[in-house]
């Protein structure tokens, strides 16, 4: 189960997520991949890339009505190894 606590050691592929960058615009889609520096984001039917440490992600919890809010540095990692690394808390 997803929770915020554990959000970032977990699969983000299949989640939804708003995109915010540095000029508060907002892009809102699906996440349909995930490279070690890259979040690839479905956005009306086409597929926009994410440079993680340059954007801030706000993921929906799918469970709940729950949004987190992750600074993409924070999930710079191949997905592998993000889901085995231990964290500080963020």
């Amino acid at each position: 189960m997803i929770t915020p606590q554990n959000l970032v050691r977990h699969e983000l592929i299949g989640l939804r997520v708003r995109v915010t960058d540095s000029s508060d615009s907002e892009i809102t889609g699906k996440v349909v991949d995930e490279t070690r520096n890259t979040l690839t984001v479905e956005v009306k039917g086409k597929d926009r890339r994410f440079i993680k440490d340059r954007y801030v992600f706000s993921f929906f919890l799918p469970d709940s009505r729950k949004r987190v809010r992750v600074d993409g540095k924070i999930i710079v990692a191949r997905p592998e190894d993000r889901i085995k690394k231990k964290l500080a808390k963020w």
